[in-house]
């Protein structure tokens, strides 16, 4: 694709890095194809072929974001589907990243948008208060479907029972057991930790118990995604800063062989620091490094070797992968050869490339696009006539939660249990009715 930038536009870092990705882009269209808001609409502007037209032009002609180009940027799920098509290696994420930090500078959004937008901000990146606020929601949750949109779409996210706090996600050093093979840290997340703290309790059991040392730093939390994919660039930033800098006291005081992360949504976004601080002197080297030791979990566990598993309980499993596992960082084979050597038989979703509808807010600020996909997925999850769905990303669990009469848990949370941890509760649960 031909650009025109003026050389001022390009003495911007941003500016430079999306002409790269406009110019690898050759129009095809192939991207079309899987990605889930074009297959809904059918508008070329609701597909990456036409967001990056539209990206483009904003761009090339220096303008405050428009109403139209807000719009169908806030309909993409950042999915990438659409990385994994292309033939020329477009690098969508970052330009679609760049546009939406424009976006956030240049476009006045109507009044209600922005009060959502800052709530989200200000509330899921932050265990105490997203844990008030669910309290609070728990109170109008029966009513949330007489709730128009937005706001039945947050009131629903309220479970109806709210686990405990767990004693795991405070900073402390869990030994391994018999002979160390890794020490690493594990970024404990903000919203799983409020949502669903078994499944970092499981991955901490499941990491000492192969040999692994697990840290978790003082300092560490939110990942920065939640804010980052919001446009809103200083506190993605700030978020990102304290975990480099907690983990690098950690890397400089007793070392760290891998940094940890069992939410595919965060492990994207940790993997990309070295990219985010690439123009930052003072932080740059750092998180590099940062980014260079970032896992998701099932990449420790493979190099590991699973421990000999256990044969009871549910075999047939549907391994639901994360457009952030699959896509982001391209890890889909991977959680599936695991789940495969612990015993269990894996149960094909049909269409497993598409969006679940989940993607960190999106649920909330885009309620009829994710609730339209959530369906397909559900409806997919179901043909595979599995026992148990198992994904690597809480927001996924969370979204389709409750859709079907089936159990939903995480990776580790089966693999834990295959390998001698106790019986996931929702297996539990399960197996009670």
């Amino acid at each position: 694709m031909q650009t025109n930038f003026t050389l001022a536009q390009l003495a911007d870092p941003d500016t430079v890095q999306s002409e790269k990705i406009l110019r690898a882009c050759v129009h095809c269209g192939f991207c079309t194809a899987t990605c889930p808001t074009y297959l809904l609409t059918g508008d070329e502007l609701d597909g990456p072929r036409g967001r990056i037209y539209l990206i483009k032009d904003m761009l090339e002609g220096g303008r405050a974001a428009s109403a139209t180009v807000a719009k169908h940027i806030d309909r993409c799920l950042s999915c990438l589907a659409c990385m994994t098509t292309c033939p020329s290696g477009v690098h969508y994420m970052h330009l679609v990243d760049h546009a939406r930090k424009h976006i956030a500078r240049t476009f006045r959004r109507p009044a209600g948008d922005r009060w959502l937008r800052n709530l989200l901000a200000v509330l899921l990146p932050r265990p105490v208060l997203f844990r008030g606020a669910l309290r609070l929601a728990r109170l109008a949750r029966p009513f949330a479907r007489s709730m128009p949109g937005r706001l039945g779409a947050m009131t629903r996210l309220a479970p109806v029972a709210l686990p405990a706090a767990s004693p795991v996600d405070r900073p402390q050093v869990f030994p391994a057991e018999g002979t160390r093979l890794k020490r690493v840290a594990l970024l404990s997340g903000c919203v799983q930790t409020v949502l669903r703290p078994g499944i970092n309790e499981a991955t901490i059991r499941l990491l000492t118990r192969h040999g692994v040392e697990v840290v978790v730093a003082a300092g560490v939390g939110c990942c920065g995604a939640l804010t980052h994919h919001l446009g809103e660039e200083a506190p993605a930033l700030a978020s990102a800063k304290r975990n480099i800098g907690a983990w690098w006291r950690e890397i400089e005081g007793r070392g760290l062989d891998a940094i940890v992360v069992n939410a595919s949504g965060c492990g994207t976004m940790v993997k990309d620091y070295g990219f985010l601080f690439r123009e930052d002197r003072d932080w740059a080297g750092m998180a590099a490094k940062i980014a260079e030791l970032a896992r998701d979990i099932t990449e420790v566990l493979d190099e590991i070797g699973l421990q000999p598993a256990r044969t009871d309980g549910p075999r047939r499993v549907a391994y639901h992968s994360a457009c952030s596992m699959q896509h982001g960082q391209k890890l889909d084979a991977l959680p599936r050869r695991l789940i495969a050597s612990a015993g269990f038989e894996l149960c094909e979703i049909p269409e497993g490339h598409l969006c679940c509808g989940s993607a960190g807010s999106y649920s909330i600020l885009q309620p009829g696009f994710a609730g339209q996909l959530k369906t397909r997925k559900l409806a997919n999850i179901a043909r595979a006539k599995a026992e148990v769905m198992v994904a690597g990303n809480i927001g996924c669990l969370e979204h389709l939660a409750g859709g079907l009469d089936l159990p939903m848990i995480h990776t580790a949370e089966l693999l834990d249990w295959a390998t001698g941890g106790p019986k996931p509760a929702a297996l539990m649960n399960a197996a009670g009715k």
